[in-house]
C-alpha cells in the first residue's frame, strides 16, 4: 500500500478545497504522510488565458500558515510542507526567492510552460503537425534535464505531462531511438542530482488517460536507478491518493518497492 501522497493543491490556487478539507480527505484514505505542494508564485510574463495568479499571490501567506500549523501538530497523517515550483529557465532569481521564502520540506519541479506558453491549458494549442509536436517534446525533456541539474528541486512532477493532448503522436515519438536517448539523459540527470521522479495518477483523469510517466519512461527509470515519489496532483477533496492501487501495481511491475519523501529537504525511503 502506498502511504505517502506528496503532490496536492488547495483553493489557494485553482483547487476546490481548503487545507483542512484536503487534510481530512487524506486522513480518511489512510495515508501516513501527506504533502501539501501548492503552486509557487509566478512572474507576470507567464500567464494562462484563465488565470489564478493574483488569487494565489493573495492567498499564499494564509495557506502557508495553515499548513505549517498542521505540520506542527504531528498528527496522522504526518504533514509535509512542499511547493510545486513552476519552472521558468530564464527566471532563476525569481525561483530562488520563492524557494527561500518558507521552510519547505521539499520542492516539486513542475514544467507547465515552454517559454511563456502554458502548454497544458487547451487542446487547441496542439492542433499542429507531428513534427511540431516532436520539437515541443524535445524542448520539454531538455528542460526537464536542466531542471534536475538546478539544485532547486527534490521531485520532478508528472514527468511526461507534455503528452497530455497528443498521446497517440507521443507514443509514436517516444519509441524512437533518439527520443529514448533524450529521455534517458533527463532521467540520468534526475538520478545524479538526487531528484525523485514522480509517478502520478493525474494523467488518468486527463485527456491522455494514462499514468505519468508512461511505460517506456518507467522502464528506463528502473534500469537507470531513479528514485520515485507518488502523487495524485489532487485539486479537490475527492482526489488525494486517487488511483493509488493502480500506481502501486504499476510501480511494482517495473521492480520498484520503495518511494522517497523529503523532510527538511532530506530524502526518506518508505516501502510500499
Amino acid at each position: 500500500m502506498i502511504l505517502a501522497d506528496v503532490h496536492n493543491h488547495t483553493n489557494a490556487s485553482h483547487g476546490k478545497a481548503s487545507v483542512a478539507e484536503m487534510y481530512a480527505a487524506a486522513k480518511e484514505r489512510g495515508l501516513a504522510v501527506y504533502g501539501f505542494s501548492e503552486h509557487s508564485p509566478r512572474p507576470e510574463a507567464y500567464s494562462y488565458p484563465v488565470e489564478y495568479r493574483e488569487h494565489l499571490r493573495e492567498c499564499f501567506v494564509r495557506y502557508a500558515s495553515e499548513v505549517m500549523q498542521l505540520r506542527a501538530l504531528s498528527g496522522t497523517p504526518r504533514v509535509l510542507f512542499g511547493m510545486e515550483l513552476d519552472w521558468f529557465p530564464s527566471e532563476r532569481s525569481f525561483m530562488e526567492a520563492a524557494v527561500a521564502a518558507y521552510p519547505f520540506d521539499y520542492i516539486i519541479g513542475g514544467i507547465h510552460f515552454l517559454g511563456s506558453w502554458g502548454f497544458d491549458f487547451t487542446q487547441d494549442d496542439w492542433k499542429v503537425s507531428p513534427q511540431q509536436c516532436a520539437t515541443r517534446y524535445e524542448n520539454y525533456f531538455r528542460t526537464l534535464a536542466d531542471m534536475a541539474r538546478s539544485g532547486l528541486v527534490n521531485v520532478a512532477a508528472h514527468p511526461d505531462i507534455i503528452k497530455l493532448y497528443t498521446i497517440d503522436v507521443f507514443r509514436q515519438w517516444i519509441v524512437l531511438p533518439e527520443s529514448l536517448e533524450l529521455v534517458a539523459e533527463a532521467l540520468k540527470a534526475l538520478r545524479d542530482n538526487g531528484v525523485a521522479m514522480e509517478i502520478s495518477s493525474a494523467g488518468l483523469r486527463k485527456p491522455c488517460k494514462e499514468i505519468y510517466p508512461g511505460p517506456e519512461i518507467m522502464g528506463l527509470a528502473a534500469d537507470i536507478g531513479v528514485k520515485i515519489s507518488f502523487g495524485s496532483d489532487a485539486h479537490c477533496a475527492n482526489t488525494p491518493a486517487y488511483g493509488f492501487d493502480q500506481l502501486e501495481a504499476y510501480a511494482r511491475s517495473y521492480g520498484f518497492r520503495s518511494n522517497v519523501v523529503f523532510e527538511n529537504r532530506k530524502p526518506q525511503e518508505m516501502d510500499f
